[in-house]
């Protein structure tokens, strides 16, 4: 009877433990500190992890239960708090932010409740393998031989990599359901974990034994860090890298060990398998070709960029911090620098604020084709994010509420389209709006520790130009206010007193966003471009002196980021006589 008597009361317990998933807030908890240690065993593919978490309720009510969610091919072990278990049920959860398209979730019941910004503290243990899994992107119709390239990650015997929530969750996470087949959804969720987590601190030792038939210990990286033998914890025979994010900001967390071999570059280290060697010597070169136009710009590299081969040749690279996971089998070098001015950029000029650090890096592609192929040659590569960011623009502006739509300002958004597309349209409108020389001056006064408002990248920059650049910040960083939509209203042209004809032309901008946009008239013999102010809603006019046959007016040649290009061009009527 005591045994039934007690059997019923675990029954009872698991009941409510899974009634209460049904009502569960899975992001009431935030992620404020992570203390863990990884231990990686390649020969099995296995991964365990025993540590401690750290969990606020950011919440308006007090939370007795929580979400505690890792990839679906791992499985919890123990979950403690002050040192005794707690009540837990572990079931499947469907989500893409792993690679396996689920994860295994422990619904926890917590002895008492935590009240709004309280704080609890976990010991959490949990392991199991990391094989290579293309589960999430095959279920909705991408071609397997496609898929594998893009989650490519895995433990294995001679080569590991392995990425974090997103792509694999190897660390607790909890958020709502994700799914690649509902339009922006798995953007859109992985982007408020980021804006929740981005305060968080990080330390996550992570634990190699030996590779199988390789003599020396492996390298381990960890977001751009490659530890030293002595800097490393563990043995001689169990290296450990120890991984520190404080704070956690947009990184997120990610490992490689491999039979790596090293080249280094005064600015960067490449770290290749073996045979890829003409590859990585590849790379090098494309780092002496980028080297010279990252200097000019944004200084000497302050560390050295890490790049880490990728065993599938045709994997798609992926940047954690300063490291570059890439494959490094290609013999053409120009594959390699467009990448490495943009590892260059990192290197040189750190930043708190995504929308400067990754916006400046494709800023300084843009840069880089300019200098080598000409300004049409980088507007056509800038040109292939604008549909991207239209695209979110359009999606945001129709995610409205009570409150109108997020607020996804520079400043403050966690959508890539946004700190890594427009922030770097917004730089080639600050460039060809005050010229080259005002922002490289801007950029060398730059001090990431001194960045403490949002008006201090403005300043710098308007006391380099002498002008006032509100408006443009306004509409650009700290406001989302879409994008601009330019037309031609009307362009007519009149005999002058020289023989020429003086074209008269009206410029409508139907955005809400303003922007300084090249108007060029074409003529039968050549062509003539101003600059003009266009603020949001608003209307300007502007007079051309046309020295043969006007023919056709142009706004904006890809320089400014528009919802549509469709109606940028305008015929002018031939002149009556």
């Amino acid at each position: 009877m005591k045994f039934a008597a007690k059997l019923l009361c675990v029954l009872c317990a698991l009941c409510g433990l899974v009634l209460s998933a049904f009502a569960l807030d899975r992001e009431a908890f935030t992620f404020t500190n992570y203390d863990l240690g990884v231990t990686v065993e390649p020969e099995q593919q296995r991964l365990a992890a025993r540590g401690r978490i750290t969990l606020r309720n950011d919440s308006a009510a007090p939370q007795k239960n929580l979400s505690l969610q890792i990839s679906s091919s791992l499985g919890w072990r123990s979950i403690q708090f002050e040192g005794k278990p707690v009540q837990f049920v572990s079931q499947p959860y469907t989500s893409d932010i792993d690679h396996t398209g689920a994860l295994s979730e422990a619904i926890v019941s917590l002895p008492r409740e935590v009240p709004p910004k309280g704080s609890v503290e976990l010991e959490v243990g949990y392991e199991g393998t990391v094989p290579l899994d293309d589960t999430r992107l095959t279920r909705v119709g991408v071609p397997k031989e496609n898929a594998k390239h893009i989650d490519w990650d895995r433990i294995g015997k001679s080569f590991t990599a392995v990425r974090g929530v997103g792509y694999v969750v190897w660390y607790p996470v909890a958020m709502e359901s994700a799914n690649l087949s509902d339009g922006n959804s798995l953007f859109e969720t992985l982007g408020r974990w980021k804006k929740r987590e981005e305060g968080a601190s990080a330390k996550i030792s992570v634990s190699f034994p030996a590779l199988s038939g390789v003599e020396a210990v492996p390298p381990i990286f960890c977001n751009g860090k490659l530890l030293s033998a002595a800097a490393r914890g563990g043995s001689p025979e169990v290296p450990a890298a120890e991984c520190i994010f404080a704070p956690l900001g947009l990184d997120v967390p990610a490992f490689a060990a491999g039979n790596y071999d090293l080249l280094e570059h005064p600015a960067a280290s490449v770290f290749y398998l073996p045979d890829h060697k003409p590859g990585a010597d590849n790379y090098m070169l494309a780092a002496d070709l980028a080297l010279p136009l990252v200097t000019e710009w944004f200084g000497a590299p302050r560390e050295r960029a890490q790049v880490v081969d990728l065993a599938d040749p045709e994997a798609v690279p992926y940047e954690s911090g300063t490291m570059l996971l890439t494959p490094l089998q290609s013999t053409d070098s120009r594959l390699y620098e467009l990448s490495a001015v943009y590892q260059l950029t990192h290197a040189a000029f750190p930043s708190p604020r995504p929308w400067i650090y990754e916006g400046l890096a494709h800023f300084a592609q843009a840069l880089y084709r300019a200098q080598h192929s000409g300004r049409k040659a980088a507007l056509d590569f800038m040109d292939l994010h604008r549909a991207g960011l239209a695209d979110t623009e359009k999606s945001l502006a129709a995610q409205t509420n009570s409150n109108g739509k997020p607020d996804q300002s520079l400043l403050n958004t966690c959508v890539e389209e946004f700190y890594r597309s427009k922030a770097m349209y917004v730089w080639w409108m600050l460039r060809d709006m005050v010229g080259d020389e005002p922002m490289k001056k801007a950029f060398a006064a730059y001090r990431p520790e001194q960045d403490k408002e949002p008006l201090y990248m403005q300043r710098l920059i308007e006391t380099q130009a002498r002008r006032d650049l509100q408006w443009f910040f306004d509409d650009w960083v700290y406001r989302d206010r879409g994008l601009p939509d330019f037309r031609v209203v009307s362009a007519y042209s009149r005999a002058a007193t020289n023989g020429a004809q003086l074209v008269t032309v009206s410029v409508e901008n139907l955005g809400n966003a303003g922007a300084e946009v090249p108007v060029t008239l074409r003529m039968k013999e050549g062509s003539v471009t101003k600059r003009l102010e266009v603020r949001g809603q608003s209307k300007v006019t502007i007079r051309m002196e046309a020295i043969s046959t006007p023919e056709e007016i142009v706004v904006n040649d890809g320089s400014v980021p528009e919802s549509s290009r469709s109606n940028n061009a305008y015929k002018i009527e031939p002149l009556n006589h």
